[in-house]
């Protein structure tokens, strides 16, 4: 799963990224026009993890992870009609998810691309870059169906006029300042626009990049859309955690008044936002979390292992997190009447310890 970084120009993008990802990108490579992304894989904090870890004393622990991609900051020119140029709008469309860094610190040796810091302008001109993306797209389709249309019948003609319909509504909510995400789409209507790659379509996660003076008392940011979330986070001081070991960033962080990374809570919010959940498994050889969609199959989540044990499938084993780590080990939820067998069509829950049984 692919998270794209974006933001104006002097916005703290490639910080943030360097503190999500412990890295050490250049910050000042886009200011000079590299259009090459920065790339890193992230693990998932999952504290579930270090605690059947003490339990099954396995030989390796592996967590779900995500990956961040840092790309060029935005220059607001959709605002003028300049548009995204190309390459960037490549990267954008094939992320799953958007995290968009908008600058609220104050530093005067860090020029803002428009002389003042507003959070509110600089969320507003994103998002109209955004849109205006999609609009873009949108237009061009809908002169394409227009010319189609007449000249259809059957079948064809009635996906094409469903299309165009849709199109239609997209377009009006999006001259109305409403992104795609915000709007209840059918399943048909989500596979008609999959292939467009709409950017306000994607999940959004809104990270205020705050000072140091904000820490204890960061800004109150209204963005009330669906499939969006925001979690302010200071880039600096973040990133400055992450190059340290974890006796060191406990006590800085001691000396800040911070209870935790807020880097761990931007990474789970990007993780929940994509939709995903972990399902857990645990032995003597690995204790693992493995992401999978909300609500999928148990057949299906077996497949994420290994595409033999979902064709072999008989049944899985189940036993939640809570309720083992209640009885102890998988011996005393056995005896506590927790484990249970579920069939394929069970859906599977965040936090579930599966063992799958199965024949091939």
């Amino acid at each position: 799963m692919k998270i794209a970084i974006i933001g104006l120009a002097n916005s703290g993008k490639t910080t943030v990224f360097n503190a999500l990802t412990r890295g050490s990108a250049e910050t000042a490579a886009y200011s000079s026009g590299q259009m090459e992304p920065n790339l890193a894989t992230v693990k998932v904090p999952d504290e579930r993890l270090e605690v059947l870890a003490g339990i099954f004393k396995p030989r390796k622990v592996t967590y779900a992870d995500v990956q961040y991609v840092d790309v060029a900051g935005l220059s607001g020119g959709g605002r003028q009609g300049a548009g995204l140029p190309a390459a960037l709008l490549n990267y954008l469309g094939s992320a799953d998810a958007l995290l968009h860094v908008v600058r609220a610190f104050e530093d005067a040796s860090v020029p803002h691309p428009e002389g003042s810091v507003d959070v509110v302008r600089d969320i507003q001109a994103v998002d109209l870059e955004l849109a205006f993306s999609d609009l873009a797209i949108i237009e061009r389709r809908l002169n394409r169906l227009s010319a189609e249309i007449p000249k259809m019948a059957g079948k064809d003609r009635e996906l094409r006029i469903a299309e165009r319909d849709l199109l239609q509504r997209l377009q009006a909510a999006l001259e109305l300042e409403q992104p795609i995400r915000s709007l209840e789409l059918s399943d048909e209507e989500e596979r008609l626009i999959r292939g467009y790659q709409f950017l306000t379509a994607k999940p959004l996660l809104l990270v205020p990049n705050i000072g140091e003076a904000q820490l204890q008392a960061p800004p109150t940011i209204d963005y009330p859309h669906a499939r969006s979330a925001v979690v302010p986070l200071c880039g600096k001081i973040e990133a400055e955690l992450a190059q340290l070991d974890d006796a060191d960033a406990r006590s800085f962080m001691d000396d800040l008044g911070i209870a935790q990374p807020a880097r761990e809570l931007v990474i789970r919010r990007s993780y929940e936002l994509l939709g995903l959940i972990s399902f857990l498994t645990a032995g003597p050889d690995e204790v693992r979390a493995w992401p999978i969609r909300r609500n999928t199959p148990a057949v299906e989540a077996a497949g994420t292992i290994h595409s033999d044990i979902q064709r072999g499938f008989i049944r899985a084993e189940i036993v939640a997190y809570d309720d083992l780590v209640a009885a102890g080990d998988m011996n005393g939820a056995k005896k506590q009447g927790v484990v249970r067998m579920e069939g394929k069509t069970y859906l599977v829950r965040d936090g579930d310890i599966c063992h799958f049984l199965f024949n091939v």
